[in-house]
């Protein structure tokens, strides 16, 4: 086979290509130009939260207004009270220290229940990570027993822990145990691989790589499985209070919207309600929130 060479070009030759000069004035005024920010969008940028802050206070303020007036046409203070009175009893309950005590007895329960649900859910994410004996044990109990409601277990928490605090530790710990496992396994597993060779040619392993490597990058994943647990940690707890209500006689806040439905009481019925509200608002924007804010945001992993 014959192989034909190239010819060289001649510097004589014209270019294949016509080249031209641009001076540095004319490259600078094709460029863009940075506009300066107005004083309104630096406030919708910067504090687009207290933008939607005074939003949702407004709705809160027109809800108010339509119960109002809704109750005032009822005129059945049994059935439905005013948003006066409700926050009257409400304010009764704070001052008088009924309501706080109540509270504080759930909370203590709660944390009791919550940590160790957390740290449960934790140690079989571990086990799952590192066999895959463990994760067939993870998908096999979450499977059967995550759909089951934790409310469905407290009779039978009931004869084998008595009326007392067990009980609902018991109830507590199946709430938050299954979705927080369930979250943490999925975060482990989408970890990137090329995170999980960088974390290897870095000389990591064992504790440093999981803390390194893998904590960070699941760690969405835990944040929404802790939030979901908390959330159906404070729902059987209340529903839990109130079937003890009916069986013991004590309890927190619960047992308190129990007695009052009892008295028929429905202002405070009301307030209880409230103040539930009012404790997993506060839970979630000052500490969930805040450790987003300071983790996973901050980190560029979220928006």
């Amino acid at each position: 086979m014959t192989v034909t060479a190239l010819p060289t070009p001649r510097p004589s030759d014209p270019p294949v290509r016509t080249e031209r000069e641009i001076a540095l004035d004319a490259v600078h005024a094709l460029a863009p130009t940075e506009t300066p920010h107005s004083a309104l969008s630096l406030w919708r940028g910067r504090g687009g939260n207290a933008e939607s802050a005074w939003r949702q206070a407004a709705l809160l303020a027109l809800l108010a207004a339509l119960w109002e007036v809704a109750a005032r046409i009822a005129d059945n203070d049994l059935l439905l009270p005013t948003f006066t009175a409700a926050v009257r009893a409400l304010w009764e309950g704070l001052a008088g220290g009924e309501l706080l005590l109540r509270a504080a007895i759930s909370l203590k329960l709660l944390l009791q229940g919550y940590a160790l649900g957390v740290v449960l859910a934790l140690g079989l994410t571990a086990l799952a990570t590192s066999s895959r004996w463990g994760r067939d044990l993870l998908s096999s109990l979450t499977a059967m027993f995550n759909p089951l409601p934790a409310i469905a277990l407290l009779p039978l928490a009931l004869l084998w822990f008595g009326l007392g605090a067990g009980s609902l530790i018991f109830v507590l710990v199946h709430a938050v145990l299954w979705p927080l496992a369930l979250a943490a396994s999925a975060g482990f597993a989408s970890v990137p691989e090329t995170l999980r060779m960088a974390g290897r040619n870095y000389g990591l392993a064992g504790p440093r790589y999981v803390a390194q490597i893998l904590l960070p990058a699941a760690l969405p994943s835990i944040l929404s499985g802790l939030r979901v647990g908390w959330a159906f940690a404070w729902r059987t707890l209340i529903a839990a209070e109130l079937f003890f209500g009916a069986s013991s006689g004590q309890g927190g806040l619960g047992w308190y919207i129990f007695q009052n439905r009892n008295e028929l009481m429905t202002d405070r019925v009301f307030a209880g309600l409230a103040l539930v509200i009012l404790i997993g608002w506060l839970v979630e924007r000052l500490i969930f929130s805040a450790v987003e804010r300071v983790t996973i945001r901050r980190w560029g992993m979220q928006r």
